[in-house]
């Protein structure tokens, strides 16, 4: 699925116009990164949390030349699935 159906089903389930849910979706999107961002996290009982997740630096190999190279330690966002929403499955 893409932005765009996203968006008509949004308006579909909801009752708002394309144009509403769209600018809920991009609200909602803006939400999550702002608080990514400033290091906190989003849990959404029964659907999951949002959070960021540090992984450490690194020795790793260079495919093409097979010499070991340093990766810097960086942060990344992370979902994990809520229990309800895992069951789903």
């Amino acid at each position: 699925m893409n932005k765009n159906t996203l968006v008509s089903k949004m308006a579909e389930n909801t009752g708002l116009t394309k144009a509403q849910s769209e600018a809920a979706l991009k609200a909602f999107i803006d939400i999550v990164e702002d608080t990514l961002k400033e290091g906190d996290s989003i849990q959404l009982v029964g659907f999951g949390t949002f959070a960021v997740k540090e992984r450490p630096a690194r020795t790793a190999r260079n495919p093409r030349t097979g010499e070991p190279m340093e990766v810097a330690a960086k942060k990344i966002p992370t979902f994990k699935p809520g229990k309800s929403f895992k069951d789903m499955f």
